[in-house]
């Protein structure tokens, strides 16, 4: 199948990257189109701008506006503003396509060799679809992970300090930023651009109110996340990660996820004491693609149109590694596909969906597998390559 595929990507139509700029711009004016008179999640996007805008709680229930709350940070009215004054058809749609080419443009510009560039648009494009269906901000979330990583490689910290607080002030999850950390040459200035772009996008919103104001969203913001993480516990639509699946398939809800958390820290964490490794660019992109998929696998508020982050690091997973890929492993991609990206499409069957994916949050199990893997091959695997430095 590596030799089918290969052939496939070897195609020039295939892999002109003229063909996948089409393809990557064309899936959101389809999902933008498809969705703009269903659109809540951009809903609530918008109207955190107006909220924000008339000195309103940004977490409060607005059942006139949309449905659910807000769940983001005060800082993202100013990244949604220009969205949120156009024309709601024109806002949904210029949304999903700036979404889609964040992403695309991260991937381009991430020092990744062009079969691994054109292998993770092709392999993405569907889990892509699914979330701009939702309009997802997750979209931007790989997008925003890739850049710090990329910023970090080209010795550009202040820039992937830059991308790491717009992550965390916006949903928290760009905090992952700073795993790489210690692949920065440039320490000192990493944490001082750190500490400066925290305070920008710490006082950014005082350009609607007062810092009163402010800070009693913040507030408000730790008060929503902290509900929300209990209401995710047995959720069909979040907790769509290895915690979910655990917890829905035990159906026990009086241990603690904290448990689960700190063993996935460890495991996380070992490749960090091969010192030796660091040199090499394929460790280095390794370690990336476990940060993409940590970072849904153990989260409560993951769903199901949020696994384009993971996605995006299955394929750096699979494409990184110096070595050979096996067949288990090929077996292994083929399984993400089929269960994590097309089991809520209608092309899966609805009743295994129905009765077994949704419950049991077994979309995540396939990338549990991968990161798992991608676990031991840190652990013991030999990243050297001659071509890779």
């Amino acid at each position: 199948m590596i030799s089918q595929c290969k052939a496939f990507l070897s195609k020039p139509f295939f892999r002109d990257h003229r063909t996948l700029l089409a393809l990557w711009l064309l899936l959101p004016i389809i999902g933008g189109l498809v969705k703009i008179n269903k659109c809540n999640n951009f809903l609530i996007f918008k109207y955190v701008f107006w909220h924000a805008w008339n000195g309103t709680s940004l977490y409060a229930p607005y059942p006139e506006e949309y449905h659910d709350v807000n769940h983001y940070g005060p800082f993202f009215s100013i990244v949604v503003a220009p969205f949120a004054v156009l024309p709601q058809y024109l806002g949904v749609l210029l949304w999903v396509i700036v979404l889609s080419m964040f992403l695309y443009v991260a991937i381009r510009k991430s020092q990744f060799t062009k079969y691994q560039q054109i292998f993770i648009l092709w392999f993405c494009a569907h889990e892509l679809l699914t979330a701009i269906f939702m309009q997802q901000f997750n979209i931007a979330i790989a997008a925003i992970i890739l850049l710090s990583y990329y910023c970090i490689e080209k010795e550009q910290d202040f820039w992937s300090a830059f991308f790491i607080m717009l992550g965390t002030f916006v949903k928290l999850y760009g905090i992952v930023g700073l795993a790489f950390f210690f692949f920065s040459k440039h320490k000192g200035k990493l944490v001082l651009s750190l500490v400066f772009w925290a305070v920008v996008m710490f006082v950014a919103p005082m350009v609607f109110h007062g810092p009163d104001y402010l800070i009693g969203q913040y507030q408000e913001w730790y008060e929503s996340l902290s509900s929300k993480n209990a209401e995710n516990m047995f959720s069909t639509t979040t907790n769509v990660s290895l915690l979910g699946m655990v917890r829905k398939i035990s159906q026990c809800a009086t241990y603690s996820d904290i448990w689960l958390i700190l063993a996935g820290l460890v495991m996380f964490l070992i490749p960090y004491f091969r010192f030796s490794q660091y040199k090499y660019v394929a460790f280095r992109q390794t370690l990336l693609a476990s940060v993409l998929m940590f970072v849904v696998l153990f989260s409560t508020g993951s769903e199901s149109s949020g696994y384009i982050i993971p996605f995006v690091g299955v394929c750096i997973w699979y494409t990184a590694a110096p070595w050979q890929r096996s067949k288990w492993d090929i077996a292994l991609l083929v399984f993400v596909f089929i269960l994590s990206s097309m089991s809520p499409s209608d092309l899966f069957p609805a009743y295994i969906r129905k009765v077994w994916v949704k419950p049991y949050a077994l979309k995540a199990l396939p990338v549990v597998l991968v990161w798992l893997k991608l676990c031991y091959e840190m652990y013991v695997k030999d990243y050297q390559n001659s071509n890779q430095r």
